[in-house]
Protein backbone atom coordinates (compact mmCIF):
# COMPACT_ATOMS: atom_id res chain seq x y z
CA UNK A 1 0.00 0.00 0.00
CA UNK A 2 1.35 3.70 -0.92
CA UNK A 3 1.74 6.21 1.16
CA UNK A 4 -1.69 8.20 0.16
CA UNK A 5 -3.65 5.32 0.67
CA UNK A 6 -1.94 3.97 3.94
CA UNK A 7 -2.34 7.67 5.51
CA UNK A 8 -6.46 7.83 4.28
CA UNK A 9 -6.84 4.32 5.60
CA UNK A 10 -5.28 5.35 8.96
CA UNK A 11 -7.74 8.88 8.66
CA UNK A 12 -10.58 7.05 7.96
CA UNK A 13 -10.46 4.17 10.39
CA UNK A 14 -9.26 6.57 13.38
CA UNK A 15 -12.17 8.99 13.33
CA UNK A 16 -14.57 6.07 12.88
CA UNK A 17 -12.64 4.24 16.30
CA UNK A 18 -12.69 7.47 18.46
CA UNK A 19 -16.11 8.45 18.22
CA UNK A 20 -17.05 4.43 18.78
CA UNK A 21 -14.60 3.93 21.58
CA UNK A 22 -15.60 7.42 22.67
CA UNK A 23 -19.13 6.58 23.00
CA UNK A 24 -18.55 3.37 24.56
CA UNK A 25 -15.94 4.81 27.04
CA UNK A 26 -18.52 7.56 28.01
CA UNK A 27 -21.96 6.78 28.42
CA UNK A 28 -21.57 4.46 31.12
CA UNK A 29 -24.59 3.54 33.64
CA UNK A 30 -24.64 6.74 34.97
CA UNK A 31 -24.57 8.42 31.90
CA UNK A 32 -26.91 5.84 29.72
CA UNK A 33 -29.41 8.54 29.57
CA UNK A 34 -27.36 10.61 26.74
CA UNK A 35 -25.84 10.13 23.70
CA UNK A 36 -21.99 10.71 22.04
CA UNK A 37 -23.41 13.75 20.95
CA UNK A 38 -24.79 15.01 24.15
CA UNK A 39 -21.25 14.92 26.03
CA UNK A 40 -20.08 17.13 22.91
CA UNK A 41 -22.93 19.42 23.56
CA UNK A 42 -21.75 19.62 27.28
CA UNK A 43 -17.90 19.77 26.43
CA UNK A 44 -19.01 22.86 24.48
CA UNK A 45 -21.08 24.57 27.09
CA UNK A 46 -18.06 24.52 29.52
CA UNK A 47 -18.26 24.99 33.06
CA UNK A 48 -18.32 28.57 34.70
CA UNK A 49 -21.24 30.66 34.08
CA UNK A 50 -22.48 29.18 30.82
CA UNK A 51 -23.03 30.53 27.05
CA UNK A 52 -25.52 31.24 24.98
CA UNK A 53 -27.00 29.04 22.72
CA UNK A 54 -25.48 30.96 19.54
CA UNK A 55 -22.08 30.49 21.11
CA UNK A 56 -22.62 26.92 21.15
CA UNK A 57 -24.14 26.26 18.23
CA UNK A 58 -20.69 28.17 16.97
CA UNK A 59 -18.50 25.95 18.75
CA UNK A 60 -20.38 22.97 17.29
CA UNK A 61 -21.04 24.12 14.27
CA UNK A 62 -24.49 23.71 13.76
CA UNK A 63 -27.32 26.13 13.68
CA UNK A 64 -28.76 27.39 17.11
CA UNK A 65 -32.59 26.09 15.48
CA UNK A 66 -30.73 22.46 15.50
CA UNK A 67 -29.20 22.45 18.87
CA UNK A 68 -32.84 23.29 20.32
CA UNK A 69 -34.02 19.79 20.64
CA UNK A 70 -31.35 18.65 22.17
CA UNK A 71 -30.58 21.24 24.56
CA UNK A 72 -34.60 20.43 25.45
CA UNK A 73 -33.65 17.06 26.00
CA UNK A 74 -30.72 17.93 28.60
CA UNK A 75 -32.39 20.34 30.16
CA UNK A 76 -35.15 17.70 30.29
CA UNK A 77 -32.70 15.23 31.80
CA UNK A 78 -31.35 18.24 34.23
CA UNK A 79 -27.80 18.08 32.75
CA UNK A 80 -28.05 22.17 31.84
CA UNK A 81 -30.34 24.89 32.27
CA UNK A 82 -31.68 28.05 31.13
CA UNK A 83 -30.52 31.29 32.75
CA UNK A 84 -31.39 34.78 31.97
CA UNK A 85 -27.96 36.89 32.27
CA UNK A 86 -27.77 39.39 35.03
CA UNK A 87 -26.22 42.14 33.15
CA UNK A 88 -28.69 41.59 30.14
CA UNK A 89 -31.96 39.53 30.52
CA UNK A 90 -32.37 39.59 26.83
CA UNK A 91 -30.07 36.88 27.00
CA UNK A 92 -30.56 33.21 28.04
CA UNK A 93 -27.08 30.98 28.73
CA UNK A 94 -27.30 27.30 29.02
CA UNK A 95 -25.12 26.53 32.02
CA UNK A 96 -24.66 23.16 33.30
CA UNK A 97 -25.92 21.68 36.10
CA UNK A 98 -24.01 19.68 38.93
CA UNK A 99 -25.19 16.37 37.12
CA UNK A 100 -23.85 18.13 33.60
CA UNK A 101 -20.65 19.55 35.78
CA UNK A 102 -19.79 15.45 36.14
CA UNK A 103 -20.05 14.27 32.56
CA UNK A 104 -18.05 17.05 31.71
CA UNK A 105 -15.27 15.69 33.96
CA UNK A 106 -16.08 12.13 33.45
CA UNK A 107 -16.08 13.01 29.24
CA UNK A 108 -12.90 15.10 29.79
CA UNK A 109 -10.79 12.42 31.79
CA UNK A 110 -11.43 9.98 28.70
CA UNK A 111 -9.96 12.99 26.37
CA UNK A 112 -7.02 13.24 29.15
CA UNK A 113 -6.45 9.51 28.83
CA UNK A 114 -6.46 9.41 24.92
CA UNK A 115 -4.12 12.20 24.35
CA UNK A 116 -2.15 10.61 27.31
CA UNK A 117 -1.59 7.01 25.27
CA UNK A 118 -0.80 8.87 22.62
CA UNK A 119 1.74 11.33 23.69
CA UNK A 120 3.45 9.07 26.97
CA UNK A 121 6.18 6.87 24.54
CA UNK A 122 7.02 10.20 22.34
CA UNK A 123 10.71 11.75 22.32
CA UNK A 124 10.73 15.76 21.82
CA UNK A 125 11.39 16.21 18.13
CA UNK A 126 8.57 13.25 17.22
CA UNK A 127 6.10 15.37 19.42
CA UNK A 128 6.89 18.33 17.47
CA UNK A 129 6.48 16.30 14.06
CA UNK A 130 2.95 15.28 15.73
CA UNK A 131 2.11 18.43 16.49
CA UNK A 132 2.58 19.76 12.86
CA UNK A 133 0.84 17.40 11.32
CA UNK A 134 -1.92 17.07 13.45
CA UNK A 135 -2.10 20.99 13.62
CA UNK A 136 -2.37 20.71 9.98
CA UNK A 137 -5.11 18.21 9.64
CA UNK A 138 -6.89 20.73 12.20
CA UNK A 139 -6.61 23.58 9.56
CA UNK A 140 -7.85 21.30 6.44
CA UNK A 141 -10.86 20.95 8.55
CA UNK A 142 -11.58 24.37 9.55
CA UNK A 143 -11.33 25.68 6.47
CA UNK A 144 -13.07 23.00 4.25
CA UNK A 145 -15.94 24.39 2.68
Amino acid sequence: MDTYNTINDVLVHLFNEIWELEGKAIITEEYKDITNNDMHIIEAIGLGEGKPMSAIAKKMSVTAGTLTTAMNSLVNKKYVVRKRSEKDRRVVNIQLTEKGERAYHHHAEFHHDMVEAVIKNLENDELSVLLKTLSSLSEFFRNYK
